[in-house]
């Protein structure tokens, strides 16, 4: 068996800091759009696919230097804060390894991003080799390219993985896969009821996983 874990939300506790940034990026450029607002409408989106909808939104193309400013901007935040783990995931990890299943990453974030995040909370070396990005396929969530990608790689087949997100387009990802979906809604920005709608399996708590996966 495959556990497939996304990045920001499941491992890391990245995202209300990420789209803090994000937001005041897009305020910048005239588009005032709430944390909540950014959340609901760009998380667990690749960037390409955010940058489409905010044009569409804009009117307009966003400067040419966007992208890296929100990089640079977040990177520096996540040092800031500092950036953790989501709690009670390392631990879930050990177990669901313990029982023998191979486990991987697999993001809508760049590389870059994730060498920052997950080195920040000591789980880099402990994926290396496995982390996988949606710069590397050519549609992003919610289409299934990321998540089959990741299970080709991993010399897995669909029906034998598990993806584990918090995101409606990372849980439509998976299900389009053909995998198992286990929707974690122990943050107060994740929609428990739109997760479960698309498929995903609800959970509240990073320790119950471990026994989720096995069932």
């Amino acid at each position: 068996m495959l556990v497939i874990f996304d990045c920001d939300g499941v491992l890391v506790d990245s995202e209300p800091i990420a789209n803090t940034c994000f937001a005041r990026a897009l305020q910048r450029e005239g588009l005032n759009w709430s944390v909540e607002q950014t959340m609901r409408r760009l998380m667990g989106r690749s960037m390409k696919s955010c940058v489409e909808i905010i044009e569409g939104e804009l009117g307009r193309a966003l400067p040419t230097d966007f992208v890296d400013r929100l990089q640079a901007d977040t990177m520096q935040a996540f040092q800031d804060a500092p950036l953790r783990a989501v709690p009670g995931v390392i631990a879930a990890i050990n177990a669901i390894e313990a029982a023998g299943a191979v486990t991987c990453v697999a993001s809508s974030g760049g590389l870059d991003k994730m060498r920052v995040s997950l080195d920040i909370t000591g789980l880099w070396q402990r994926f290396e080799g496995r982390i996988f990005s949606s710069t590397e396929v050519p549609r992003g969530k919610p289409f299934p390219d990321l998540f089959l990608h990741a299970a080709l790689r991993m010399d897995q087949q669909p029906f034998a993985c598990t993806v584990i997100e918090d995101s409606l387009p990372g849980i439509q990802a998976a299900r389009a896969a053909g995998m198992r979906a286990m929707a974690y809604v122990g943050a107060t920005h994740t929609d428990a009821a739109a997760l479960k709608a698309a498929g995903g399996r609800p959970f509240d708590n990073m320790s119950k996983l471990p026994a989720l996966v096995r069932s």
